[in-house]
């Protein structure tokens, strides 16, 4: 897969000290604007498109930060971070999405070996990770999307705060239930991506990679009649089950993000561990109608490509479609960046890719 071109990404002093720049996790296109996130903070950046005369996107700038804590209230409080790692977009609302993972400590260099080897074996829980915040998007007057607390009857609201979140749902999933207490980087449970499609959303999951298969679950979402600050999961389908899981074969990797494409599913999919590729780009097709299968194999997805990736660096974490033709292009947003894609002015490069057919 040929990158064909890259487009900086300019943010602002105090997102550039916070480093959400070089640590993207998640991105979505909304007209002229993106929606980006970083997994070290507990916000999300708008940023919007500067195009040359034929209408492509040379740089996105102009940022806003929209703060989660002042929309949503925060299990942890708003100076946690919240590892946001998918956007979605669909029907006026704009989804974000934690990891809902558990953390192992890091070894940090020049510590006694006592000390490394009491870090790796501490697991610590970050309760803003283990969130889904729905939030109303209404057009300012400049013409661009705004997140908004109220918009009439939509209020911002969120699923996470009363032992309710996702990976409750699954405490007793037989599949998925075994590594809820597993950290992420241990093939643990990890959402990596969000995708949202009518009144679905299609939660992926960088681990646990299953035998080589990948897990996507879908739910969906709805307003919580006891207060409209908060979610609840309604059944999907025709019977009470709460949430489907559909298992993919992507030959051993995990899901880094999703990206709805009509009713296709374009998968950004990598490594589920903490290992560097390959990477690639999947398109599930008609994965966003009800009768979706939950069983994929390998033949019924269609690889559309490799991505490049550095050694240590240039993770490539979000995927998002461009509403420039003709052909389909996608903007590739990487956390970790490698000194290359830092710009002199502070930003960073992402990369827009044209998908074959």
């Amino acid at each position: 897969m040929i990158v064909e071109r890259q487009v900086e990404l300019r943010f602002g002093v105090e997102s550039r000290e916070a480093e959400t720049h070089t640590n993207l996790s998640a991105v979505r296109q909304d007209g002229r604007c993106l929606w980006v996130a970083g997994d070290e903070t507990a916000t999300i950046e708008r940023l919007t498109a500067t195009v040359d005369a034929d209408g492509r996107v040379t740089g996105y700038d102009a940022q806003a930060t929209i703060a989660l804590a002042d929309l949503v209230p925060l299990p942890a409080g708003a100076d946690e971070e919240a590892d946001i790692e998918g956007l979605g977009r669909s029907n006026g609302w704009l989804w974000a999405v934690g990891s809902h993972s558990l953390k192992r400590k890091k070894i940090k260099p020049g510590q006694s070996d006592a000390k490394s080897r009491k870090r790796l074996a501490t697991v610590v829980r970050e309760d803003n990770r283990y969130i889904l915040a729905r939030l109303p998007l209404v057009t300012g007057d400049d013409g661009l999307p705004r997140v908004v607390r109220e918009d009439g009857d939509r209020t911002a609201a969120v699923l996470g705060l009363d032992g309710d979140s996702i990976t409750d749902l699954l405490a007793d999933d037989p599949h998925l239930a075994p590594f809820l207490s597993i950290p992420s980087k241990d093939n643990g449970i990890d959402i990596e991506g969000v995708a949202a499609h009518g009144d679905r959303l299609y939660i992926g999951l960088r681990g646990p990679v299953l035998r080589g298969w990948a897990v996507l679950v879908e739910i969906r979402p709805g307003a919580d009649p006891s207060d409209p600050r908060k979610l609840r999961p309604l059944p999907v389908g025709d019977g009470r089950d709460l949430y489907r899981t559909h298992f993919l074969d992507l030959r051993g990797l995990g899901i880094r993000d999703l990206c709805p494409h009509g009713d296709d599913l374009l998968v950004l999919t990598g490594p589920s561990m903490d290992l560097d590729g390959p990477v690639r780009v999947v398109r599930w097709r008609n994965a966003a109608r009800t009768d979706a299968a939950e069983i994929v194999p390998a033949g019924e997805l269609e690889v559309l490509g490799d991505l490049p990736h550095g050694d240590g660096d240039d993770h490539a974490e979000g995927i998002a479609v461009l509403d420039e033709g003709p052909g389909t292009r996608v903007l590739i947003v990487y956390d970790s960046p490698s000194p290359k894609r830092l710009t002199t002015g502070g930003g960073v490069l992402a990369d827009v890719v044209t998908l074959p057919g």
